[in-house]
């Protein structure tokens, strides 16, 4: 595939995961979180530590890169970095989640907001991840096949969730929080786990994303990134994972796609139609492009038939 085409794909398929994973948190259990970049890049540094420091040298060791067993180690060492990168990502999200998540609105914006900073800065004094140098020599392991398994995943386990009786108590706290704990739902325990799951999705996607370029630096972290996953989730629509699907793919081709106008021009106006185009969409349809419907409720042959 040409190296140009497989990251304009990679990186789409990086900012699905990115999408629906806030979209957990953002859309379905309606909460405000603009600290998404710091889960990412909890994500991608621990998988890329892991695999710099651990895993590499264990393929190093092995005969041959051609053997059958030369590939199952490469490709079960990395999905285990990807776990793990993930998993610290679900960590550092309950310890965020567990004393933040008793609040509500801007208040908690502000608190992921801030630890998003706190994991930057962290990182910019660690040394032996690079820290402001960044981190380089990270295996080049994420190829279309396991960025693609895991868009599908994500957005599978989104979709069970939604459909799933927990799935119904996030979205009752998303209407009402109040009339929602009137009948029994623990609201700050499903909270905290709408928040640790989304977490766990942002490191898998900053994983993928560390292993992709073979390199990650302290400003691919910053808010800029986390208001890139915001505006996935407002342009497809609150609650909607096909929206956040249609989306990340829009945001990520059309800046992209209007390079060539740049090229003709010799100006560079992507930073003025990208905001305008979306500026026009909100304008025009606030609810985002699918509003809080999915593929299956409007193309009819999609839907799920009842089966009696």
């Amino acid at each position: 595939m040409n190296p140009y085409l497989f990251l304009i794909l990679a990186y789409c398929g990086i900012n699905i995961i990115m999408g629906v994973s806030l979209n957990i948190i953002n859309g379905i259990t309606g909460q405000f979180s603009i600290g998404h970049a710091g889960f990412m890049a909890v994500g991608g540094y621990v998988s890329a530590a892991v695999s710099f420091y651990f895993f590499a040298p264990i393929l190093n060791s092995l005969p041959s890169d051609t053997s059958l067993l030369f590939w199952v180690y490469q490709n079960g060492l990395f999905v285990a970095s990807l776990l793990l990168g993930g998993g610290a990502a679900a960590l550092f999200g309950t310890l965020v989640g567990l004393p933040s998540l008793h609040l509500r609105g801007d208040y908690l914006g502000i608190v992921t907001l801030g630890f998003g900073e706190i994991i930057r800065v962290l990182i910019l004094n660690l040394d032996f991840v690079g820290g402001a140098r960044g981190f380089t020599g990270i295996p080049p392991w994420s190829n279309f096949f396991w960025i693609y398994f895991f868009v599908v995943a994500v957005v599978m386990v989104s979709f069970r969730l939604l459909r799933s009786y927990h799935g119904r108590a996030l979205l009752s706290i998303r209407e009402d929080e109040i009339a929602a704990e009137s009948i029994g739902i623990p609201i700050t325990r499903y909270k905290v786990k709408a928040f640790v799951l989304s977490s766990f999705f942002a490191g898998i996607a900053g994983g993928l994303f560390a292993h992709c370029i073979g390199q990650l630096d302290p400003s691919s972290f910053t808010f800029n990134k986390s208001f890139e996953a915001i505006i996935i989730v407002v342009l497809g629509g609150m609650g909607s994972i096909s929206g956040s699907v249609v989306a990340a793919i829009i945001t990520t081709i059309l800046p992209k796609a209007l390079i060539p106008l740049q090229e003709f021009t010799k100006t560079d106006f992507r930073m003025v139609i990208y905001p305008l185009l979306l500026l026009t969409l909100m304008l025009t349809r606030p609810q985002g492009l699918f509003g809080n419907k999915e593929l299956s409720d409007v193309l009819p042959f999609l839907k799920r038939k009842n089966i009696s």
